[in-house]
C-alpha cells in the first residue's frame, strides 16, 4: 500500500462482508468475534444480517503459541460463547488476517467449547504473510503493507469503524 493511498471505508467493507456471508444464513450460523476489531465487526454483521442471537466473543491471549514470548496482554477480556458450539456452523470474525496464528489460537479455544460442524473465517483485510496454512472464507480487501507498517481498526467519535495505519 502506498503512503498516499486513502484507507477504505471500514463500514462499507462491513456491508460488503455481510453480503458475502448472507448465503450462509439458511445454515443458522453463529458469529464469533475475536477481540477487539473482530468483535466490533461481528456486532456490525449481526445488525446488518438481522440476526437475533448474541454473538460470541473470544480473547485468544492464553491460546497463542507465542504466549511465553509475548506474555499476557494487559487488556485481556473474558471469552463469552452464549450458544452451543457442538454441531454448530460458526463464522469466526477478525479485522486483519496476517500470519494465521490468531486464527489458529481462536479455533483451539472454540474446540474447548465443543466440536462445531464447520468454522468459516471472515475478515475485512488480508495482508498475506501467512506462517500457518490459514485462509479466509470471506475477505473484502487484500492489502500489502510496507515493512514496519500495521493496519489497526478503531472506532471514531461517532462509533463508526475506521482504519488507521501505524508505523513501528
Amino acid at each position: 500500500m502506498l503512503a498516499n493511498d486513502p484507507l477504505p471505508d471500514a463500514e462499507a467493507q462491513c456491508r460488503q462482508l455481510a453480503e458475502l456471508i448472507r448465503p450462509l444464513l439458511p445454515k443458522n450460523p453463529a458469529l464469533v468475534g475475536i477481540y477487539s476489531g473482530g468483535a466490533w465487526i461481528a456486532e456490525r454483521l449481526r445488525e446488518l444480517l438481522g440476526l437475533t442471537e448474541e454473538i460470541g466473543l473470544i480473547d485468544v491471549s492464553f491460546y497463542r503459541d507465542d504466549f511465553a514470548e509475548k506474555g499476557l496482554h494487559p487488556q485481556v477480556k473474558p471469552t463469552l460463547i452464549p450458544f452451543e458450539v457442538e454441531g454448530r456452523h460458526l463464522v469466526l470474525v477478525d479485522d486483519v488476517l496476517y500470519t494465521g496464528r490468531t486464527t489458529r489460537a481462536a479455533i483451539n479455544e472454540l474446540f474447548d467449547y465443543g466440536r462445531p460442524a464447520a468454522v468459516d473465517l471472515a475478515v475485512l483485510a488480508d495482508r498475506g504473510g501467512r506462517e500457518l496454512p490459514v485462509a479466509a472464507t470471506w475477505r473484502v480487501w487484500d492489502v500489502a503493507l510496507a515493512p514496519g507498517q500495521s493496519l489497526v481498526l478503531g472506532r471514531d467519535e461517532g462509533d463508526q469503524l475506521a482504519w488507521r495505519l501505524e508505523h513501528a
